[in-house]
């Protein structure tokens, strides 16, 4: 079942990635704005999506991250999953790696060599 929610119609400028029950979604646009909405909208898809096979995702559990390499951008991003507000973070650790938003994986150094 959860390989439909990885084959949903995403439009082209998203990403599904899944590993055992870790899914990210990644989404690429020119501006914040942009990301801002169209990564809504991929969100209205999995909570539809999640109601129509009666399954709940964890709003609590899931966090949004602006990726950007960008001096000036637009730090706050609001995106909503079951209508609630997902928490923004800086850095998230997915698969054993710590990706940060700069991708510098300078946390992840210092994760793995303790310093």
């Amino acid at each position: 079942m959860y390989n439909l929610l990885l084959n949903l119609n995403y439009a082209k400028w998203t990403r599904a990635i899944a590993f055992a029950d870790d899914q990210l979604i990644a989404v690429k646009a020119a501006t914040v704005a942009e990301v801002e909405n169209f990564t809504n909208m991929e969100m209205n898809k999995i909570t539809q999506w999640s109601k129509e096979n009666k399954l709940h995702f964890n709003d609590q559990k899931s966090k949004v991250m602006l990726i950007s390499r960008r001096r000036k951008e637009r730090k706050a991003i609001d995106i909503y999953l079951n209508k609630n507000h997902l928490e923004q973070v800086d850095k998230i650790k997915y698969l054993g790696i710590i990706i940060d938003s700069k991708l510098t994986f300078n946390e992840h150094i210092k994760y793995i060599t303790g310093r």
